[in-house]
């Protein structure tokens, strides 16, 4: 179910996390190439200027990046970041829609390597880039 500020396909995100708690309601949707995590921005993502917080940015692509190993990885594995390197190309401002937009490139034991884009009303604001490790299963 979507409402109408909401673009079609995503859904209620399907993980909660502390961090993220505040930037609520978080919105996500999984593609073949990897999970899309979206939001309307709002005052709570904001830096002092009014403009989205390149904190923020960061944060949700490592989330959307490592969501999309896991995909790809048939939801398996757990994953820690090991590395993430984040481009900025533009801004966003609230009421915007901003959809980070995860993909994996390789999947490996050990490694997953990914990579994102993240739309403000659909122009590109950012890419990034990430490498997670594959954390050995318990039991």
């Amino acid at each position: 179910m979507t409402t109408p500020d909401i673009p079609a396909g995503f859904e209620p995100h399907f993980r909660k996390a502390p961090l993220t708690d505040p930037w609520e309601p978080l919105y996500s949707k999984k593609t073949d190439k990897g999970v899309t995590v979206g939001l309307r921005l709002a005052v709570p993502h904001t830096n002092s200027r009014g403009l989205i917080h390149g904190g923020l940015i960061a944060a949700l692509a490592d989330a959307a990046m490592g969501y999309s190993c896991a995909q790809a990885s048939g939801w398996t594995t757990s994953l820690v970041t090991i590395s993430l390197s984040i481009d900025y190309a533009g801004a966003a401002e609230i009421g915007q829609w901003l959809a980070v937009e995860g993909e994996a490139i390789k999947t490996g034991s050990t490694i997953c390597f990914a990579q994102c884009l993240v739309r403000a009303d659909d122009a590109v604001i950012a890419r990034a880039s990430g490498t997670f490790r594959v954390l050995p299963k318990k039991g």
